[in-house]
């Protein structure tokens, strides 16, 4: 099959038609997103095939450009899962995001004519790109100063990571030091660990001698490898480091990304020995199809090839979006497939209700993988592919993850199955399993008082990118909660007071492991406001969201009051809401509906009366004149585009505004500006062309 052919996916639900239905789908899509990051990064247990996890992460993005205020409360806009518990934690000076994928050679073009029009380039401007095979491992971040290497760390969410130092000191392929010619400050060296196939079926058969549990795939070997808090059991582990890319530096070391893989492979590190200088997209799909021809004898897994604009400027212009470069992207192998039968359909439940059936399969090897279970994701999915309990189906997969069901084979269905009947009441409390008009999700109407939801909730404000309590895992949050013990968030920071001596009394616990987890909850009663914010749950609102707002009202006291004065229809805190750039109308309602409810504001003076939420200092830049300022760009620019505008914007400290208001500090006016111009000139807006913001920005 062509790439071509594997870029479209029937386990997505069809295009929403409006938008109520897709916000409701953006937000069940969104919440599923999270929970496959949580599995992949953090337990090396990935849950969902590539495919499934591309085909809903790219309807995201279809949503998103349909409805742009979608995208701010997006696992598009995030990285990874946040660290392991065990590990000491170390802050990237440069964060290591995630990249965009592309399926097929429209999706090449399309990427290739987003550069050129970020960059104002003609349709026909050469993008010169780097090709090199994307490596099925574990990324790492390897620092050094004064030519030692001094910290390894992981990605974990982008921001911070595992710190596993101790752990890579064996791997041959890092260098611990780096040779006269390199910057004698910072080098950061990014690339990948991984496990060659021939060392991960010798670990295994080693594994199987000892008694020891074998690995699925050479990745989680890899990563599990990496990841011990033993760097003993690691030094033991054949590991290998592809690099690839850089992070922090105290000087440049290239003006391409070609010269920077030259001139640290003349340092000792290994790099891919396929990458590949390409010049338009006819040379990107022709090194596609060749390295895809070739990846069955490879000693090492790849599910697809990177490319990356050459030049260092160009990709500096380029900048980032909040989870992936501009000037670069992933494109991905098609999947693998195989079959075999249904043998059960269960029903989960979610923090928001969501019903969600889940097919139980006979276990089945695809890739070397055996996997049982898929998602079905909803009551439309299962009428679309028509599939009952004992159906012989088609399941595809990608690298090493659990499939997806995306066919029945009618010809071999037994007789005397029967349609599968979706539930009318929740399964966890009886409620009635309620279906609004546009929306594909059913939900279970019980709110409070389905103890799944109320579980699924805490378990979401424990979470890692929420308040990342060490040992307050699903399991204790679900023992706690059976016990009474914890039914509200600020429960969790008195149990300890409420509950400590029985709990060291209780089964599987002691004096120790109690006050270890006393330990981890007191550690957490200082957060900062996005954290707290996304610990919440509010709908639509995801971390990148949670951390605009933080930044935008600066404390809880300031977040508080203006939602609850947003309220107020046609009020100045409602607009300064909505004017926040990316938070639209929909976004705005999610959030005055939570504050307005009087369980969620006693919840909220319940934390206040355990926690301290940190404010929030807006970055400043001291030597730019538009930091901490109000900007808002209008018009057809013709110097720069409108994107690289704001992104310049931002990098110097500025906020970016959609619409004008008496808090606007500039208006950058390009030809063509109309009622955003004449309404600054009312309010007194200091108005710049884009000559006037490019003089204004270099003092």
């Amino acid at each position: 099959m062509s790439a071509e052919q594997g870029s479209t996916s029937p386990i997505v639900p069809e295009m929403p038609e409006t938008r109520a239905e897709a916000e409701h789908q953006h937000g069940e899509i969104a919440d599923r997103i999270r929970g496959f990051n949580q599995a992949y990064y953090i337990n090396d247990e990935p849950l969902v095939p590539d495919a499934e996890y591309d085909a809903l992460f790219n309807r995201l993005i279809e949503l998103e450009a349909r409805y742009p205020t979608l995208k701010k409360n997006s696992p598009t806009q995030e990285v990874g899962a946040a660290p392991a518990d065990g590990f000491a934690k170390i802050k990237h000076a440069r964060p290591m995001l995630s990249l965009a994928n592309a399926f097929s050679r429209d999706d090449v073009v399309d990427f290739l004519a987003r550069i050129r029009r970020f960059l104002n380039l003609t349709a026909h401007s050469p993008v010169e790109v780097v090709g090199e095979p994307k490596i099925d491992g574990l990324s790492l971040s390897l620092r050094y100063e004064n030519r030692q290497l001094v910290t390894a760390a992981t990605r974990g969410d982008g921001t911070e990571g595992e710190d596993v130092t101790a752990n890579v000191a064996h791997i041959k392929d890092i260098p611990n030091i780096l040779p006269e010619d390199a910057p004698e400050d910072v080098v950061e060296i990014r690339g990948e660990v991984y496990m060659a196939r021939s060392d991960f079926h010798k670990l295994n058969e080693t594994q199987a001698e000892t008694g020891g549990k074998p690995f699925a795939n050479p990745r989680n070997a890899a990563a599990g490898s990496l990841r011990q808090l033993d760097p003993t059991i690691s030094a033991k582990r054949p590991l290998r480091f592809f690099a690839y890319s850089f992070g922090e530096l105290s000087e440049s070391l290239a003006q391409t990304h070609w010269e920077f893989i030259a001139r640290i492979k003349n340092w000792g590190f290994i790099t891919n020995p396929f990458t590949r200088l390409l010049h338009d997209a006819d040379d990107i799909m022709a090194f596609y199809a060749e390295i895809g021809n070739q990846r069955p004898t490879l000693d090492y897994d790849i599910d697809g090839i990177v490319y990356k604009v050459n030049d260092f400027e160009l990709q500096l212009r380029l900048g980032f979006v909040s989870r992936s470069p501009r000037w670069a992207i992933a494109h991905k192998f098609p999947a693998e497939k195989a079959r075999t039968r249904v043998k059960a359909i269960d029903i989960q439940v979610g923090r928001t209700g969501a019903l969600t059936p889940v097919a139980r399969l006979e276990p089945v090897t695809v890739g070397g993988v055996v996997v049982s279970n898929a998602t079905l994701h909803n009551r439309d999915e299962i009428e679309r592919l028509g599939v009952r309990v004992n159906d012989l189906v088609v399941i595809q997969r990608a690298g090493d993850v659990i499939p997806q069901v995306v066919e029945v084979i009618l010809d071999e269905r037994p007789d005397d199955t029967l349609p599968y009947a979706f539930p009318d009441t929740c399964p966890k409390c009886g409620s009635h399993a309620m279906r609004e008009e546009g929306e594909a999700i059913t939900r279970c109407s019980g709110g409070l008082i389905c103890p799944a939801q109320a579980v699924e909730r805490l378990k979401h404000f424990v979470s890692r990118n929420a308040f990342d309590i060490d040992g307050m895992g699903a399991k204790n949050i679900e023992a706690f909660f059976e016990l009474g013990w914890i039914k509200s968030p600020a429960d969790i920071f008195r149990i300890e007071e409420t509950h400590g001596e029985t709990l060291r009394k209780l089964e599987g616990w002691g004096d120790k492991s109690a006050e270890k987890l006393f330990a981890s909850i007191n550690q957490r009663r200082n957060v900062p406001l996005d954290r707290f914010i996304y610990a919440l749950g509010i709908r639509q609102i995801g971390q990148a969201t949670a951390k605009l707002l933080a930044r935008h009202y600066g404390s809880l006291t300031e977040w508080r009051m203006a939602m609850n004065n947003a309220g107020t229809p046609d009020s100045d805190a409602l607009r300064d809401l909505i004017n926040i750039d990316q938070i639209g109308p929909g976004v705005a309602h999610d959030l005055i509906e939570f504050m307005a409810e009087e369980h969620n504001r006693d919840v909220l003076d319940d934390l206040e009366t355990v926690l301290t939420v940190e404010d929030v200092e807006a970055p400043q830049v001291s030597d730019s004149p538009v930091s901490g300022k109000t900007v808002v760009f209008t018009g057809k620019l013709e110097l720069f585009s409108r994107n690289e505008a704001k992104v310049k914007a931002e990098s110097l400290g500025a906020k970016v505004a959609g619409s004008i208001s008496a808090k606007t500090d500039y208006l950058v006016a390009g030809p063509g500006a109309g009622s955003k111009l004449k309404k600054a000139e009312e309010l007194g807006v200091t108005v710049l062309d884009e000559q006037g913001w490019l003089d204004l920005i270099a003092e």
